[in-house]
């Protein structure tokens, strides 16, 4: 569907030629400068850096350095148009890096969509990046690959799902404080079962800070197009049947309509006008809507309100509560290179989603999380990812 920007974007992009640049950080003026910054002054930072290649974080780019990785197989809601084609959206993501954590990003758009040599290509990049964000990339090949990525010895991070995942947490947190609930005691169904909707229901197995004791939602229901996925189901993949593991403890089965019933919180992350007012007004009291497919959300906001929601999300800039990816990133990567993480834990997204959730300070029912352009949110969630490192890369239970 057309947007009112998209002639004024065209315009952008054509005008400037793309939205990135690089920069220089010294002059170049005279034959001082030149010898100092390059030959025959940079010999000394290149046998340092042999000697001990874990100089490079200093005496480099890599330490404040990400590549945003694409096979442009899964972008935005345009589907697999291609590396080039990606090549807009990953401009956009560098810019971002840069504007809100001062983070230097290059988009790097791969010319295949074969697993293994994705794997290969980012293993070979990645002694000049300080870290990797992989980004729109199919389901279920992001899941293999960022599993495959994570000994690098920097982070490896697929935004789509633990992004996705950590703004909603951060949403949820504050939207059960709204209607007077305890996250543990939420029953949460999910429309969406590729990246964002796999990862969510991960995180919410979650959703407490306490480092000896993991305690989980009261229950989460993931679905599909064809409706609730549960343990008698047919011709499952292994990465729903993964998801078996920790969702639809009571093994219900039906439509998403159907298990949505009594449910205190729904997540949508798959269709745009999936829902009905009905569905809202036979979900629990005071329920949670989280619908954020783009452009169109799985139930308009004013319906869902007049069903009764209490709180309202989606992932567009023109409603309240808007669920966006840029609350996450920039502070969780700018946090891990602080750290010199070489990977990125689960208890580091935790920190993340909480900081994020506190930046509110007391939140509304129209304010659960904070306006995307405020950029004080960004140190906010560098200090609690940072101080979450702790060098034990835990993992959550499955």
């Amino acid at each position: 569907m057309p947007s009112k920007y998209d002639d004024r974007s065209m315009a952008l992009h054509r005008e400037l030629t793309g939205k990135i640049e690089t920069g220089l950080k010294t002059k170049i003026e005279t034959i001082d400068d030149l010898s100092t910054a390059y030959t025959p002054g940079v010999a000394a930072p290149c046998r340092a850096i042999d000697e001990n290649p874990a100089l490079a974080r200093e005496l480099t780019i890599k330490g404040n350095s990400v590549a945003i990785v694409t096979d442009g197989s899964a972008v935005l809601g345009l589907g697999n148009i291609g590396p080039e084609a990606a090549m807009p959206v990953m401009e956009g993501k560098a810019m971002l890096f840069k504007a809100f954590a001062d983070i230097d990003a290059w988009p790097i758009c791969l010319g295949t969509q074969d697993e293994q040599e994705i794997i290969d290509t980012v293993t070979r990049i990645a002694p000049g990046f300080g870290g990797v964000n992989l980004e729109d990339i199919a389901a279920p090949r992001c899941f293999h690959i960022e599993a495959a990525l994570q000994n690098l010895g920097i982070p490896v991070f697929h935004d789509d799902q633990h992004g996705t995942a950590i703004v909603l947490l951060a949403a949820l947190i504050n939207a059960a404080k709204v209607v007077g609930k305890e996250l543990t005691d939420l029953r949460v169904v999910i429309s969406g079962a590729g990246a964002a909707g796999s990862a969510i229901a991960g995180l919410l197995r979650c959703v407490n800070q306490d480092e000896t004791v993991c305690v989980p939602v009261r229950d989460v229901i993931v679905c599909d197009s064809r409706g609730a996925i549960h343990a008698r189901r047919e011709g499952l993949s292994p990465e729903k049947m993964g998801l078996l593991a920790y969702t639809n403890r009571e093994n219900r089965s039906g439509s998403i309509q159907e298990v949505l019933e009594g449910a205190d919180v729904f997540v949508g992350v798959s269709v745009g006008g999936l829902l009905k007012r009905a569905d809202v007004e036979h979900m629990a009291a005071d329920p949670i809507i989280l619908a954020m497919a783009n452009p169109d959300p799985e139930i308009e906001p004013d319906e869902a309100k007049a069903a009764g929601a209490a709180v309202v999300g989606t992932g567009r800039s023109d409603h309240p509560n808007q669920v966006n990816n840029v609350l996450a990133f920039p502070g969780l990567f700018r946090g891990a290179l602080d750290a010199r993480a070489p990977t990125i834990t689960a208890k580091m997204k935790l920190a993340a989603a909480y900081a994020l959730a506190e930046a509110v300070g007391t939140p509304t029912a129209d304010r659960v999380l904070p306006d995307p352009l405020d950029k004080s949110v960004v140190p906010k969630i560098a200090k609690a990812v940072a101080e979450a490192w702790d060098g034990k890369p835990a993992v959550l239970p499955g």
